[in-house]
C-alpha cells in the first residue's frame, strides 16, 4: 500500500493499495475528526475495476479498525 497524499490539517489520508495477482488498485481513505472529546474516524477502500472485489476492501476496513482500536487501546494504558 503506497499513501498518496496525507493531510494532517485536513484529517484525511489516502493510499493506493494493489491486488497480489494482477495489481489492481484500490483506492483507500481515512478522514479523521474531532467529535465530542473523541475522533470520529471513517474509512473507505474501493476497487477501481471490477463490481466484485470478494471482500477484500470490507476485509482491508475491518482489520484497519482493528488495529486503530488495538492502539488507541494501548494509548489509553
Amino acid at each position: 500500500m503506497g499513501v498518496v497524499s496525507d493531510k494532517p490539517k485536513d484529517g484525511r489520508i489516502e493510499a493506493v493499495a494493489r491486488s497480489f495477482l494482477c495489481g489492481f488498485r484500490d483506492e483507500i481513505v481515512i478522514r479523521n475528526a474531532p467529535s465530542g472529546g473523541a475522533a470520529r474516524v471513517d474509512v473507505r477502500s474501493r476497487s477501481h475495476i471490477g463490481r466484485i472485489d470478494r471482500g477484500v476492501n470490507a476485509n482491508r476496513i475491518r482489520a484497519f479498525l482493528a488495529a486503530l482500536k488495538e492502539r488507541a487501546n494501548k494509548v489509553k494504558q
